[in-house]
This record gives structure tokens, sequence and C-alpha cells, in this order.
């Protein structure tokens, strides 16, 4: 006889880091979502730069740790694998729209923000597809719309949202022809990303960092 797969929804603590205040002068939160292998604690240093009086940043961490080479060392975190894919999907965007809703309880003016890097990407992209709310920039670094995604999805979710791809002209994991192909299916949607590239590898940039904080600020 078969086993029988099963499934329990169970209650489990979620980490993330912020960077910054949230009160009712917040008037930009950034929501950051690290790559495949990283920590939220070490992915928000990045971001201590977008930080001021009226800006704060949340790097939420991905539910599953594990050790990056053998039993022992150094330790990273990924937002899903293959295996029970959809689950872990809804998991975490049910986890993000937490996130998302406790923050701007603390926040309430605040203006959103979203970055994906690489794996956070997908993820990202994901999560917005099902919002009803508004989101001022939604930027893809090193990353993008996941191939198996409805873009119908997501040109209603973001028909308003500036869209930003971000990417380093010495990304090996980001090649030009992919990007293209990308862009199509994109602008297909109705989408009109606005392009930045840096000279770099698959790393986040701090002058580009920069640019997108002052392309946020106006409304």
């Amino acid at each position: 006889m078969a086993a029988l797969h099963r499934t329990l929804q169970v209650p489990r603590t979620a980490h993330l880091y912020q960077a910054g205040t949230l009160s009712a002068d917040t008037q930009h939160l950034w929501i950051v979502c690290h790559g495949y292998g990283q920590l939220a604690r070490y992915f928000i240093r990045h971001f201590e730069g977008l930080v001021d009086a009226h800006t704060a940043v949340l790097a939420p961490e991905g539910h599953s740790r594990f050790y990056l080479e053998g039993f022992s060392g150094r330790v990273g975190a990924t937002w899903m694998t293959k295996e029970e894919r959809l689950h872990e999907i809804a998991d975490y965007v049910a986890y993000l729209n937490r996130v998302r809703e406790t923050a701007l309880q603390e926040a309430p003016h605040a203006h959103l923000h979203v970055l994906g890097f690489s794996q956070g990407a997908a993820t990202v992209c994901r999560w917005l597809a099902q919002a009803h709310w508004p989101i001022a920039d939604l930027v893809l670094w090193a990353g993008v719309f996941p191939e198996d995604m409805e873009m119908r999805s997501a040109r209603q979710a973001l028909s308003q949202t500036r869209l930003t791809y971000v990417y380093g002209l010495q990304d090996p994991f980001v090649a030009e022809d992919k990007v293209q192909e990308q862009l199509a299916r994109v602008r297909s949607a109705g989408l009109e990303p606005k392009i930045i590239t840096f000279a770099g590898k698959h790393e986040l940039n701090p002058a580009v960092l920069q640019q997108l904080k002052a392309q946020g600020k106006p409304f």
C-alpha cells in the first residue's frame, strides 16, 4: 500500500531585520528579499545607506536554513526548493503579507518599495502577483519574473508600479539573451521596466541603491 501524503499547518518563528524606525512619520518602507544562501542580518547591511528620518528597510528571511558547505560552518537560507513548491510559495506569500501588514500598522503613511535580489526576485514577483494594494516600486536585481508565472496577474497588480531591472554587466548568472527574452515577455504584458546596469558581478551596488532611493522619492 502506498504511503499517504498529508499536510499540517503549524506555527513557527519567522525572522526579519529592520534598519531605521517605523512610525507615523515614515514615508518610505523598503521590503528587501535576499538571494539563495544568504541571511537577512547580513543582507540588510547593504541597505543601511537608504535609511533616514523618513525611510526604513525590512529584510525578511527565508524559512529554510542549511549549511552552505558540508555539515557545519556558514549557514544560508532559501525561500523555496522544487520539493512541495506550491506549499512553500503559499507559506512565504503569507509570511510576506504578514510582514507588510505588521509594518504598515506602525507606519501607516508609508509608500511601499519592494526589492528582490536573485532568488528573492522570483520570490517578490510571486508575492506581489496577488497584491491588491499599491506598490510604489518593484526592483528586480539580478533576477526576473519566474517563467511559470502568469503575466496577466503581474500586470493587474503592478499597473501603477515603477518596475526596474538592475544587473551587473559582469554577472555570470545574468545572460544578456535571457534579459532580452524577459523584457519582451514583460513588455508584452503592458509593463515597461527601467533598466539600470553597473560594472560588477552578482552583487549589490551602493551607488545604484542611492539612485533607486532618489527615484522612489517623488510622488
